[in-house]
């Protein structure tokens, strides 16, 4: 018995000492001004959107869900610009008996790169950015880079990294889902900072020169992360909620944190396919743990996949850079159509995953262990953002099966509500400059 109490008094000991260090090594909360502490989340419902002409297609949701496990969701509609529907399925944290709110926001995956994006194109609104600017050597935005083996790499340019024709190598993996490797390769103490993970990227020769055939990159993005700090004179984090998202109306979109004890306000608990799937954690301790807590860094992926959304704001945002009236645009009319423009077979969309131009569809998908997201943008008709908080062991692939189902499902509502916009009057930030930032070498 006092072997037990000893053995429990130690282990608890151990869980305060790294609970405490987690918050006093947290980043603290973004300064919001007061007139700006406004949540779209805040102000929905689930109970708005009980709706007879959806019941059916609510149903059929219900059902794929618990065909495949997937513990909670939330699924927001708009049509020309309206917020017509939605709502959230299932479990926010089933252990803990919280069901699925519109306003929960989850993890985002990929569909990160889109936000990305769109703060690449406003720098380039604001003069401080060009797309076909040099990113590495003595004349580009990160010149700080010196050690580059594949002299190549020193033609990049902000275009290639949007549009994933880099050429950067994945000979050892993606380096982003690395990390525990990387710190034994590299022989580091810590985690490895974003430059440390772009040095070790530019070490490596290229897969192929840049602006040749397309390639995913999530290295790319992180390197557009250090692009937009170098450019603005800001944290990514904050030139994004500042330039992008709050004049977006979006107030309750942030970088993800590792753990489930550190996760926002609002936000879900997510789920691996396997409950028992562990893998080393990605600081270097050796510990196991699940891949969506701990087994990979998603607060360091920064702009290739860190941040957390509902349904609603992404919808909102999509509505901000759409070219369209309803919802005033934060970007350029230029910027709008070079986000959608392809002028090569096989290349990527500049934020987004596809861009067909036959039906004016734009899609961005994303996935992790423990959350999915699809969004899909019609200029004429339905667009919808779909997230889960669970994964499926097929992966990215199975994105593509939930963009199918959300089209099968929606085909139930034989006639979606007429004259209704949930997208409330949201303040604009009139007190974030438009003044273009000083640009300084943030490193």
């Amino acid at each position: 018995m006092k072997r037990f109490l000893v053995l429990a008094i130690g282990v608890l000991l151990v869980g305060a000492v790294i609970f405490t260090h987690r918050i006093i090594t947290a980043e603290p909360e973004p300064d919001i001004p007061e007139e700006l502490q406004y949540r779209l989340n805040d102000s929905l419902s689930n109970a708005m959107s009980d709706l007879p002409a959806t019941e059916k297609m609510e149903r059929y949701i219900a059902n794929w869900m618990a065909r495949y496990n997937i513990r909670g969701a939330s699924l927001a509609i708009m049509k020309d610009e309206h917020l017509i529907y939605c709502k959230g399925f299932g479990w926010a944290d089933e252990e803990r008996n919280q069901p699925a709110e519109v306003g929960h926001i989850y993890r985002v995956a990929s569909a990160s790169k889109l936000i990305t994006a769109v703060g690449i194109m406003k720098l380039c609104d604001e003069g401080l950015l060009r797309l076909d600017d040099k990113v590495f050597g003595a004349e580009g935005i990160l010149k700080h880079f010196t050690e580059i083996k594949d002299k190549r790499a020193e033609n990049i340019t902000v275009r290639h990294l949007l549009n994933h024709t880099a050429g950067f190598s994945r000979r050892m993996g993606d380096p982003m889902f690395r990390i525990a490797d990387i710190i034994k390769w590299e022989h580091l103490d810590t985690t490895p900072t974003a430059d440390q993970l772009i040095a070790y990227q530019l070490r490596q020769r290229l897969r192929d020169r840049p602006g040749g055939s397309a390639q995913y990159s999530n290295m790319g993005y992180l390197v557009l992360s250090r692009v937009i700090e170098v450019a603005s004179g800001k944290s990514y984090e904050q030139y994004l909620q500042e330039h992008v998202l709050w004049p977006a109306g979006c107030y309750d979109m942030h970088i993800a944190r590792n753990y489930y004890e550190e996760r926002y306000p609002m936000e879900v608990k997510y789920y691996g396919n396997d409950p028992n799937d562990r893998i080393e954690s990605f600081d270097g301790s050796g510990e196991m743990r699940p891949r969506q807590y701990g087994g990979h860094n998603i607060r360091g992926l920064q702009g290739a996949g860190a941040w957390v959304s509902s349904a609603v704001e992404m919808l909102r945002l999509v509505a901000s850079i759409d070219g369209k009236p309803e919802v005033p645009d934060i970007l350029s009319p230029e910027s709008v159509a070079e986000m959608r423009n392809i002028t090569r077979k096989g290349d990527y969309a500049l934020g987004w995953a596809r861009y067909h131009e036959s039906t004016q569809t734009l899609v961005r998908t994303g996935t992790m262990s423990g959350t999915c997201a699809y969004i899909e943008y019609k200029t004429s008709g339905i667009s919808y953002a779909f997230l889960t908080n669970t994964s499926n062991y097929r992966g990215a692939s199975f994105t593509n099966s939930l963009g199918r189902m959300i089209h099968t499902a929606m085909s139930c509502v034989q006639e979606w509500p007429q004259d209704r916009d949930l997208f409330v009057e949201v303040p604009r930030p009139d007190t974030v400059s438009n003044e273009p930032s000083t640009p300084t070498d943030n490193v």
